[in-house]
């Protein structure tokens, strides 16, 4: 082989690591900045739920430095063309701003208002827990806007999904539910 074979060979090998290394960076960028946030907005320093383009962000970050900007915001379309100061708040605690983060610290060391079971890891994707309203009501994450977070993180209680499936049976069909006495070798769900 000739020299030149070799030194296409090395540029080859090298431009294959730099590729590996720019699209490792993109995944990493797009990992940190996907999900739904709640921030404080700058202008009226109400809670806002916000979405960061983070597969624009990831494209961006194989060609060079990625600049990160909003998709979605709960105040948009009336302030869509805002200067999105709210960015400087992702960028320096990107996990601690993100709905899942806020909501799992919530549940830590919290135990279901029914069963009493107490709350361990969340698997958002199998049975996630839920919440009991004031009115008594079962409701799960889906139904919640994130910018009412914290005031519902104020209001409601824990529920674990087995007794908010129970209980929306209950509620749903309420003929076909019958309570019996509670005794001492059977566990009570009410107070």
């Amino acid at each position: 082989m000739t020299l030149s074979i070799y030194l296409l060979i090395a540029v080859g090998f090298l431009a294959a690591i730099y590729g590996i290394f720019r699209l490792t960076r993109a995944v990493r960028v797009y990992l940190t900045f996907r999900g739904k946030r709640l921030v404080s907005c700058p202008e009226n320093h109400r809670p806002a739920a916000v979405r960061v383009a983070a597969g624009k962000a990831a494209m961006e970050a194989i060609a060079g430095n990625p600049r990160i900007q909003l998709s979605e915001c709960s105040r948009w379309p009336e302030r869509q063309d805002c200067p999105q100061g709210c960015l400087a708040q992702i960028e320096e605690a990107p996990k601690a701003c993100l709905v899942w983060t806020i909501i799992n610290r919530w549940y830590q060391g919290q135990e279901c208002v029914y069963c009493h079971k107490p709350f361990e890891e969340i698997h958002w994707h199998d049975h996630p827990p839920a919440l009991l309203n004031s009115d008594q009501k079962t409701v799960q994450w889906n139904e919640i806007p994130a910018e009412n977070l914290q005031d519902t993180l104020e209001t409601h209680q824990p529920v674990c999904w087995s007794c908010h499936i129970a209980e929306t049976f209950r509620r749903e069909h309420p003929e076909s539910v019958v309570d019996r006495t509670s005794t001492p070798l059977r566990m009570t769900l009410y107070h």
